[in-house]
């Protein structure tokens, strides 16, 4: 049986950036705070 992925919208993945680049956070803490993985959002940031 398959797992499914979750999918984020396009607006939810560019305000968790925003928070790596205009707020200073790290992407793990940001990560922590959204409740998904840090190394998402670093390949959101690029």
């Amino acid at each position: 049986m398959k797992k499914e992925r979750k999918t984020f919208s396009q607006k939810f993945k560019q305000e968790a950036v925003a928070l790596v680049v205009e707020q200073g956070y790290s992407c793990a803490e940001a990560g922590r705070s959204l409740g998904v993985n840090g190394t998402l959002i670093g390949r959101w940031k690029r």
